[in-house]
This record gives structure tokens, C-alpha cells and sequence, in this order.
């Protein structure tokens, strides 16, 4: 089984640097709620040392709440999402001709991929975005979520995604950060999960019920307390029992 292990980066944390040599795919911040030119240098080269693949990581314009407050109807409205993507990916992608580098994913970032998850007419919007940019990257979002739906529609590739140190809701959904509960902070319960949701395709909420998953990329936060432990305890694990 091949599996993808995700970070997103170039959002400031010190971090970066241990986590990248034990990831396969980066999703790099665009600026918009976090990082800048230099950020995405930086790590656009850090990934092509390591042989990571490059991802674009878009999000709502708001480097105040780190891009983890829904900005529809808050000043961003729908009209202008397809923009928002395309501006981002278009400065990324400048980034990486500087490098010889080619971007291979697309990943929404907080509160537009959670609003995106459940959302089908964001979704279509975030998918319009790439087919216009490059219809050949590729869509990271929820496993299960209508962001598979929309990317199938507008003929992308969609790579159903799973969160290493986030806990579930019974429909599927990450629990709210604010919510109790809502990070995985003890590394046996991380591991036990992602090597549930990876060989049984199954993962349990929060509530104790059983969810269907599909893992294709599983992500791992790097602003967790624990991100470079359990980056490495991952790698190891999954490079033992399936292909990266």
C-alpha cells in the first residue's frame, strides 16, 4: 500500500526543518494566513532537498486568527473565493519556477477546508480555482466529504485525506478545536489511529462510534506540541509496514 504522509509548513513554526526529512508532501502557506515570499522559499527548498512533494496550502485572508475563523459573510464572500485560490497559487507557483520545482497538490488551509468539507458550493469554487490554474493538481480534503464529490465533477484528482493528531466527530468531521478533546496529544493513541484508519480503514470518533475512512494522505499538524515526535514515530511505522 502506498501512503502519503502531509505537513503544512511555512506557516512560522521552528519546526519545519526536523519534520521534513519524515513527510513525503509539504503543504506550503501562501501568505494569506501565515507566512510570506521568504517563508516560501525557504521551504520550497527544504522540499526539494528532501524530495518532498510541493503543495500549495490557500486559505481566507486572515493572518489575524490564522486563518481558523470562516470568513463567508465576514468580509470574503463567494464570489470572490475562486480569486482568492488562484492568487495564492500563482505566487507559490512563481516561488517554485525560481527553483525549477512544480507544484503537485492543492490543500485548503483551517476554517476554508473545514467550510469546504461540508459546503459543495465551496468546494465547487476551490475546484473551479485549480482547473483554471492547472487542472492537473491534485485536491487534498476530507476523506468522505463533498470536496471528493466536487474534485470528481470538475475532473481533478482527489486524494481523500486523514489527520494523524485530530479526533473525529461521529459524522466524519474533525472536531472543533475549540471543543474539548479535539487534539491527540498522547503519542499511542496517534499511532493506533493512524495505523487503524491506514489498514482497516476505519477510525473512531470522539462520541465512540466506528467511522469508514479512507486514507490515502494522512496529515500531521507541525504546530502541535509533539509535531517532530510524532513525525518520526509515523515515518518509522509506516515505512516498516507500508510504501511512502
Amino acid at each position: 500500500m502506498l501512503i502519503d504522509l502531509n505537513c503544512d509548513m511555512g506557516e512560522g513554526m521552528e519546526t519545519d526543518e526536523a519534520i521534513i526529512p519524515f513527510i513525503s508532501s509539504a503543504n506550503i502557506s501562501c501568505g494569506y494566513h501565515a507566512g510570506d515570499a521568504d517563508t516560501m522559499r525557504r521551504t520550497v527548498e527544504m522540499a526539494l532537498r528532501h524530495h518532498v512533494a510541493i503543495g500549495a496550502h490557500p486559505s481566507y485572508p486572515d493572518r489575524a486568527h490564522f486563518g481558523r475563523v470562516d470568513m463567508l459573510g465576514r468580509g470574503v464572500v463567494l464570489e470572490e473565493i475562486v480569486g482568492l485560490v488562484v492568487d495564492q497559487l500563482i505566487v507559490l507557483q512563481a516561488i517554485c519556477d525560481e527553483f525549477g520545482a512544480r507544484l503537485h497538490h492543492v490543500k485548503p488551509h483551517g476554517a476554508l477546508y473545514n467550510r469546504a468539507a461540508r459546503d459543495a458550493e465551496v468546494s465547487a469554487l476551490i475546484c473551479r480555482a485549480i482547473r483554471e490554474f492547472d487542472p492537473s493538481l491534485q485536491l487534498y480534503g476530507l476523506s468522505g466529504s463533498v470536496m471528493g464529490v466536487e474534485a470528481s465533477r470538475h475532473g481533478l484528482v482527489f486524494v481523500n485525506e486523514v489527520f494523524a493528531d485530530r479526533t473525529y466527530q461521529a459524522d466524519g468531521s474533525l472536531t472543533p478545536r475549540t471543543s474539548p478533546g479535539a487534539l491527540i496529544e498522547d503519542a499511542a493513541v496517534c499511532l493506533a489511529q493512524v495505523r487503524r484508519m491506514v489498514s482497516e480503514g476505519k477510525v473512531v470518533a470522539l462520541t465512540g462510534e466506528e467511522i469508514d475512512i479512507v486514507a490515502e494522505t494522512v496529515c500531521l499538524h507541525g504546530d502541535g506540541d509533539h509535531a517532530v515526535e510524532f513525525a518520526k514515530m509515523i515515518f518509522e511505522a509506516l515505512s516498516r509496514e507500508h510504501t511512502f
